[in-house]
């Protein structure tokens, strides 16, 4: 009985921590958006719109070259919690170093490409003011640095998250990014411009990452926090790692394709419309993707010490979840989008955009329907199916919005949202059949002992 109770009470604290997980990764999702919607009004203001659209500018090259420089996270979080889960500190190490050596050399070569194209990318910027574009170069190539320590921060941050551990990196990133736009409001209200806030930025940012080593060297011992090449480490790594790099670079380009394609097709106009729609209905998706992330290592490392029982009901239990965030952010959009719209912007653009607004809130919903599988099978080893039916999805999307966008406009476009939702939760029935197999061989090899006993 009381091995019992302690097994229950394990139970409940494990399941504490991973809520609590959860709801700091949607806490560091939401920070940043909430962030900018209160400092931009000010930043735009005082900072004027040529300065502020040379550090929207450099801040989304920064970013684009983030998530590919980046792009091979998955493969470490997969990894450190899959040896964690063994009790293997040497292997966790390997696979930490090895990492810094992808990300490293990832960077690096992208970000010698920003530096060098920096002058050319400041000429072809449309309508910008002729006296800002030394400072976009400099911009830009002070973002070349960030995002080398952005790449850094990230291997600390996931191998943090490995370990079941979102709370110190989370509230490290929220930090850093208060500290960011408070650095940008005073350097703002003192005169100086974008170079100045980009070089703020960089240094927040490299104290950061060293206060996620710091935490990292807490969580798994002192490991040595050096890139590392060693072959077998690497080669299993980038096994896993590319296709999670793949998928990386198909969320960026399918990202930004349908307003380029609404751009091209409907013009300038109808992209700043569409786009706001777009961005807040997307927080649909991303808020459950954040909160539910914490399904990857959590499955990753129980899957190496604990019962398929066990791990099939946490599925259950997610996928209830999961499904019920969705429609819980999902249905205010869908249902209310008019209202809000107006509350929002406006009532002249609310009674332009409500049905466009209403479509892709459905699709992010949708969308947001796949992620327990998204997770479960990524902690399985099941990769390439993942980014399979991703990019699958992603094409017939695409197909989708230029078939329809020339005839019926952006509730055209936003259309093409209702696609990839329902394709990738097709991933759900290969999550049953592997865990159905695997159920089925857990119980042969119960069986056969059994019976050569009797």
């Amino acid at each position: 009985m009381r091995l019992d109770n302690g097994r229950s009470g394990e139970t409940s604290a494990q399941m504490r921590r991973t809520v609590a997980n959860g709801v700091y990764a949607i806490a560091e999702y939401a920070s940043q958006p909430v962030g900018l919607l209160l400092s931009v009004p000010y930043l735009l203001r005082h900072m004027g719109a040529a300065q502020f659209g040379v550090w929207v500018l450099a801040s989304s090259a920064v970013n684009g070259g983030n998530a590919l420089s980046t792009g091979f996270s998955d493969a470490a979080i997969k990894y450190v919690a899959m040896y964690r889960g063994r009790g293997d500190a040497s292997g966790v190490t390997r696979v930490v170093r090895g990492m810094l050596s992808i990300n490293l050399a990832l960077s690096v070569m992208i970000a010698i490409a920003l530096w060098v194209l920096a002058p050319l990318a400041t000429s072809h910027i449309a309508h910008i003011d002729p006296t800002m574009r030394y400072a976009c170069q400099l911009s830009l190539r002070v973002g070349s640095l960030l995002l080398v320590v952005r790449s850094i921060d990230g291997v600390f941050a996931g191998t943090l998250r490995a370990f079941e551990q979102y709370g110190p990196p989370v509230r490290i990133s929220i930090y850093s990014r208060l500290a960011a736009l408070i650095a940008a409001i005073v350097l703002v209200a003192r005169g100086l411009g974008v170079v100045e806030i980009m070089l703020a930025t960089l240094c927040i940012s490299a104290l950061a990452a060293v206060t996620q080593g710091w935490a990292v060297r807490v969580a798994a011992g002192k490991i040595t926090l050096l890139p590392s090449l060693h072959r077998e480490t690497l080669t299993m790594i980038t096994g896993f790692g590319c296709f999670s790099w793949l998928q990386a670079l198909s969320a960026v380009i399918f990202g930004q394709a349908d307003r380029l394609l609404v751009g091209v097709l409907l013009g300038a106009p109808a992209v700043a419309s569409y786009a706001l729609c777009d961005q807040a209905a997307q927080t649909i998706h991303g808020t459950v993707a954040a909160g539910f992330h914490v399904l990857f290592p959590h499955l990753s490392a129980r899957l190496e010490r604990e019962s398929l029982t066990d791990v099939r009901h946490t599925l259950s239990t997610a996928f209830k979840s999961n499904a019920a965030l969705a429609v819980l952010l999902g249905a205010p959009i869908i249902v209310f989008s008019r209202p809000i719209l107006a509350l929002w912007v406006g009532h002249d653009f609310a009674q332009q955009a409500w049905p466009m607004f209403s479509i892709l809130g459905a699709g992010s919903t949708l969308l947001a329907m796949n992620v327990t599988a998204h997770y479960g099978l990524l902690a399985t080893g099941r990769v390439k199916l993942v980014t399979a039916a991703n990019l699958a999805a992603g094409a017939a999307m695409l197909l989708i919005m230029i078939l329809l966008t020339p005839h019926f406009g952006t509730i055209g476009t936003a259309s093409g949202w209702l696609i990839p939702g329902p394709l990738t939760c097709l991933l759900y029935i290969p999550l049953y059949r592997v865990f159905r197999k695997k159920s089925a061989v857990c119980a042969e090899s119960a069986i056969i002992p059994a019976m050569e006993s009797n």
